[in-house]
Order: structure tokens, then C-alpha cells, then sequence
């Protein structure tokens, strides 16, 4: 008892100066795996373990603050993290699953901590609503980050070359981003102190989207024709599916399907859990659009200049729109509208969600740029160079500024802020209400910015900067 004391008391010590409370109320689940042994002799005493005192601390892994209120059990035993966001439990001598299930809006996470030689330990838990786990942060593909707070004026954290180009932005989630370069290398890369976790290499790949994180996996698409399930702890191949025609939409997924064009003109609903195709759709034209799903509904043009709107469990057609030249990029919907860009017909057309032509708006170049939209606005950049606001409901510009060289990538808006990145090799930041630019970042070229929690990633052509806001 007086050894358990003393331990107690030197991980109280230990604990007193970390971060401050977190008023969210989780809960922590920890389990423990017991190995099988030999059935005792009945004539024998049974054997039982000594116990230990352990404490665990749980801690928002963005923030580094304390969460309190959250429950932790470790086998049959269970406690509260207090209002410094530490549990006390008993457990048997020896190593515990640890599984977090948050209740107002974290995700769930399970590490095997030591308790044996460790009494002590913290784990990290993740807010669900500060991550980015697609293209375009959200089925509606709106390139909005809604939940995070981080506004310029920056300072570089840390900073990672890719090896090759980044044509699309990192995924990130529970602290890890992920990004694949041209040549299809994958990287996670921790967003604490930009380290690589583990790097895969697809031999003579290459790679033209987005990643997708679905549950402990991350979907890769290629354009060697493969779909490729990664494992997410280790970057390890846990299958993969051949198409037989590139892909170039970013993944998206859906009530376990992944849904997604190819260069022949196929659209494809892929299971994740049986790996087999559940629906698809042979359109006729090439597609490099990627795919928005909102209310049951697909939404994925082609360069025939036709947005389909299909049915996002079964693939049947719901209607279909025309633009006024091919689609290259991928649409975005948000309050009942569909926002489509169109690169040969230099115009950027809304649809209604049921398929009525609402306007279009002509820039009189290139718009290989996705839209971003959000507060009633879409965001824009064309091959001039121009970067625009404007109204959702009218299609009128509301500000525009110089990008600094032609738009390629999405525009990407967070915290108010809409961000471009340009083949000028910089970013601009502008405020989205009145378009005063905030900030001119030095590097950049297809795509502006990811992120997670409160920091963000900023794009340049191999580079990954991670910036937080000044203090």
C-alpha cells in the first residue's frame, strides 16, 4: 500500500502543471487483453494478480487541454477524469487497452499504454468537427473549414518536402496529415513536429487527387487505374481494386462506397467492406471531376459539359444539367445550389438541387479552379489570374483581386478567410466579407490549405508549411 502511495503521489506531481480544463464532457473507454493460460488444477489456490494505482490523463490532442468529465475503464474498472482531466484506477499488474469514445463530438481512439512500468500515462483524443478528412473538408465538397479558428498573420511551426509536386491538399486527422505527391508517394506526417510516421511508394505511380480518410484507412486513387486502401497506422496495402482507366476524381465516401469517375467515362460506386462494386455507370465522356454527395444525391461532371445528378446508393439518374464547355473541376452545393466550373467555357454556372438553371457567370478565361462557398458567397479563381467573390444567388461579383499568376486549384475558405493558391508560386489570403487581402504567402501552386485544429497547412509545389496564428 505504501508503494502504491508513493506512485500516486509522484503522478499527481507530474500532472499539476499540464494544460488547462476542458469543459467538453467524453467518454473513455479502456479495455484489457488477457493471455490465454492453463486451467488451474482445482486442487490449487487460484492465482490473482497484484494491483496497481494508475493514472491516466486525457488531453484534446489539437488544443493540448485537458478534457474533464470523461470516463476511463480499464477492464472492469472505471473512473472520471477529474477537473484537471486525470482518472484514477486499480488494475492488475500488467500492460491495458485503452479505447476513447467521446460524447460531444470527439472521435474514439485505442493505444496500448504500459502500465506495468508506467502508472502514468496521457492519451489524445481528437475534436471530430476541426478535421479534415476529404477533399474539399465536406461531402458538399464547399471547401470550408467551419469549425476552425486560425486567421493570419502567421508563423511557420514546421515545414516538409514531399519530393514532387502536390496538384491536391493534405488530408489530415487525430493529428496526422496525409499527402501524396505526383510519383503517388503517400506520407503521414505528425502535424505536432511535421516528422514522417511512415512514407508508401506506388513503383511508377502517379497521382492527380486527393486522398480520403474512412475509418482506420486512408482510399488512394491512382492513375495507373487503381484504387488502393492503405492502412492508416502503418501506410501497409490491405487491398486494392483495378478500374483499368486513370483516375483522377478525389475519393469521397458514403455509406461505405467510394464513388468516383474515370477517364473512360465511368462512374463507380466501390464497397469498402467487400471490395466489389456495388453500382456503376458507364457516362460516355471523360471525367476528372470529383464527386459532391449531399442528401442522397451524386453530384459529377463531365467533359461533355453535363453535371449528373445520380441517385448515391443505386446510381440512377436523377437529372441533368449543361454548362457551356467541359467540366474539369468539381462541383460544390451549399442552401439548395449547385455551383459548377466549367475550363473551355471560362464560366462558373449554379443549378438548383432539383436541376433548374439559376445563372452563369462568364470570366473569359480558364476555370480549372473548384469553388468554394460559404455565408452566401462563392469563391473563384480563373487562369487570368483573378480571384473573385460572388453572390450565390445572383452570380454578380462582389470583390476581386490578383491572385498573383493563374488559378488551377480549389479555393479553400477558414475562419473568413478565402484562400487561393497560383501558379505565380504564392497564396493569398483574403478577408471573405470585403476582400481586403490579409496575407501574400511567399510559396504556393496548385492548392492553398488544409489543416487541423489550430494550425494550418499551407501548399507550395513540394513543400508543406504548418503555420499557427500569431500570438
Amino acid at each position: 500500500m505504501r508503494r502504491a502511495a508513493v506512485l500516486l503521489a509522484a503522478g499527481a506531481l507530474a500532472l499539476a502543471g499540464c494544460g488547462g480544463e476542458r469543459q467538453h464532457a467524453s467518454t473513455v473507454v479502456v479495455t484489457r487483453t488477457v493471455a490465454a493460460s492453463n486451467p488451474q488444477p482445482s486442487s490449487l489456490p487460484a492465482i490473482r494478480h497484484r494491483e496497481q494505482a494508475i493514472l491516466v490523463a486525457v488531453v484534446d490532442g489539437d488544443s493540448s487541454t485537458r478534457v474533464a468529465g470523461a470516463r476511463v475503464s480499464v477492464g472492469g474498472h472505471t473512473a472520471r477524469t477529474n477537473r484537471h482531466g486525470v482518472a484514477k484506477l486499480h488494475v492488475a499488474r500488467r500492460g491495458a487497452y485503452v479505447t476513447t469514445a467521446a460524447k460531444r463530438g470527439y472521435g474514439t481512439r485505442s493505444v496500448r499504454l504500459p502500465f506495468r512500468t508506467h502508472p502514468l500515462a496521457a492519451l489524445r483524443i481528437y475534436r471530430t468537427a476541426l478535421q479534415w478528412p476529404l477533399y474539399g473538408a465536406t461531402p458538399a465538397r464547399t471547401h470550408v473549414q467551419s469549425s476552425m479558428r486560425v486567421r493570419p498573420p502567421f508563423r511557420v511551426v514546421w515545414t516538409r518536402g514531399v519530393g514532387s509536386l502536390m496538384e491536391f491538399p493534405a488530408v489530415v486527422s487525430d493529428g496526422v496529415a496525409y499527402v501524396g505527391n505526383y510519383r503517388e508517394t503517400i506520407r503521414a506526417i505528425s502535424m505536432r513536429d511535421g516528422s514522417v510516421i511512415w512514407r508508401h511508394d506506388t513503383p511508377h505511380g502517379k497521382m492527380a487527387s486527393s486522398l480520403a480518410i474512412s475509418g482506420g484507412s486512408v482510399v488512394v486513387h491512382g492513375m495507373d487505374g487503381y484504387v488502393r486502401v492503405l492502412r492508416r497506422s502503418d501506410g501497409h496495402v490491405l487491398w486494392s481494386y483495378r478500374t483499368g482507366s486513370p483516375i483522377e476524381s478525389s475519393p469521397i465516401v458514403a455509406h461505405g462506397l467510394d464513388v468516383f469517375g474515370t477517364w473512360s467515362g465511368r462512374i463507380a460506386a466501390l464497397d469498402l467492406k467487400t471490395h466489389r462494386v456495388r453500382w456503376s455507370r458507364a457516362d460516355g465522356c471523360k471525367i476528372t471531376s470529383s464527386a459532391a454527395i449531399v442528401g442522397g444525391t451524386v453530384y459529377i461532371g463531365d467533359y461533355c459539359g453535363r453535371l449528373l445528378a445520380l441517385d448515391a446508393r443505386t446510381g440512377a439518374p436523377r437529372w441533368t444539367g449543361r454548362v457551356n464547355g467541359r467540366i474539369y473541376g468539381t462541383p460544390a452545393v451549399a442552401a439548395g445550389r449547385v455551383f459548377v466550373p466549367s475550363s473551355t467555357g471560362d464560366s462558373l454556372t449554379a443549378f438548383s438541387t432539383r436541376g433548374r438553371l439559376l445563372w452563369r457567370r462568364g470570366f473569359g478565361s480558364y476555370v480549372y479552379s473548384s469553388p468554394a462557398t460559404d455565408h452566401g458567397r462563392v469563391f473563384v479563381g480563373d487562369y487570368g489570374g483573378g480571384f473573385y467573390a460572388l453572390s450565390a444567388r445572383s452570380g454578380r461579383t462582389l470583390w476581386e483581386v490578383s491572385a498573383g499568376g493563374s488559378v488551377s486549384g480549389a479555393a479553400v475558405v477558414v475562419d473568413g478567410v478565402a484562400y487561393a493558391g497560383s501558379l505565380g508560386h504564392e497564396i493569398v489570403g483574403v478577408a471573405a466579407p470585403t476582400g481586403r487581402v490579409l496575407v501574400r504567402f511567399p510559396h504556393g501552386e496548385y492548392v492553398p490549405v488544409s489543416g487541423s485544429g489550430d494550425r494550418l497547412l499551407l501548399h507550395g509545389y513540394s513543400r508543406l508549411y504548418a503555420v499557427e496564428a500569431k500570438r
